[in-house]
């Protein structure tokens, strides 16, 4: 089992930063994070840590903000025993309901029951949900899906229960994919996993694109996922933050998308496109 390093990140003031934080943390290799009254603790495999990755994160010459952190050498953690323990059972506007096989069932019209193994892509985060929350009102009958760093593959196996035809789960961390098969079996739905970056997309064209990651990479792959998006077809953005959104829409305009629904969580932004 490989060692951790647990950092105890101190943020003032905690909102909306700590969540930004955790998104630009996952980019560098974080995998785990407990939200903590004045911060957050964030834990990454001790072999991929770059403390020279870690300065360079902008937040830390950001004046709004003020970022301090220690960290320590976790050996041998049980993430299990640590998910468990901070793990809630997440309800999308009363329709959707997001736990564990060991929460009681909330008796909600849909069920996803997942066994993360970290707390982004279970719903816990605003991006999440806000994905759910569109996709509540979008027709997903027999339509082609595409769930681009599908993390726990929440968004995939919430398709499939919409009624979605074939659906694709693609992300770039090997834990991503396995954790998706596992919860693809678990809600008895069937899902083409693979791991993957935009990169690795061929020529089959999708009616829905689902792509909640970060801005950086969405500026940098929405020409790809236009170019694979069936005529009238939609793109459903998030993991942006309110200030991403003109430079989103900016590409989005581009490439001759039209916004369909905009919805906001906190700081957090989900858009709704349609080529």
């Amino acid at each position: 089992m490989n060692n951790y390093l647990e950092f105890n990140f101190n943020i003032s003031p905690l909102q909306p930063w700590n969540e930004i934080l955790m998104a630009e943390l996952i980019e560098i290799g974080f995998d785990s994070f407990t939200e903590e009254h004045d911060g957050i603790l964030a834990y990454i495999q001790k072999d991929i840590f770059d403390e020279k990755q870690l300065q360079e994160i902008n937040m830390f010459s950001n004046e709004a903000v003020e970022i301090s952190y220690t960290y320590q050498e976790m050996p041998n953690i049980n993430w299990n025993e640590e998910w468990e323990k901070n793990f809630e059972p997440i309800n999308v506007e009363d329709q959707v309901s997001i736990r564990a096989e060991f929460h009681e069932n909330q008796n909600l019209p849909h069920e996803i029951i997942i066994q993360p193994k970290m707390s982004f892509g279970t719903g816990h985060h605003a991006t999440t949900y806000l994905m759910i929350q569109q996709m509540l009102d979008m027709d997903l009958e027999k339509k082609t899906v595409l769930d681009m760093g599908c993390g726990t593959s929440v968004l995939a196996i919430f398709a499939k229960q919409k009624g979605a035809g074939r659906t694709v789960a693609i992300d770039i961390d090997e834990w991503s994919v396995e954790n998706s098969k596992e919860n693809a079996e678990r809600n008895n739905v069937e899902l083409e996993i693979s791991q993957g970056t935009a990169d690795n997309l061929g020529a089959e064209n999708f009616d829905i694109i689902l792509a909640n990651i970060n801005r950086n990479i969405l500026i940098s792959d929405i020409p790809t996922y236009v170019s694979i998006l069936n005529n009238r077809g939609q793109l459903l953005l998030s993991g942006l933050c309110f200030f991403d959104v003109d430079d989103i829409l900016e590409v989005c305009n581009e490439q001759k998308l039209t916004l369909k629904r905009k919805l906001q969580r906190e700081e957090w932004v989900s858009l709704l496109l349609q080529k």
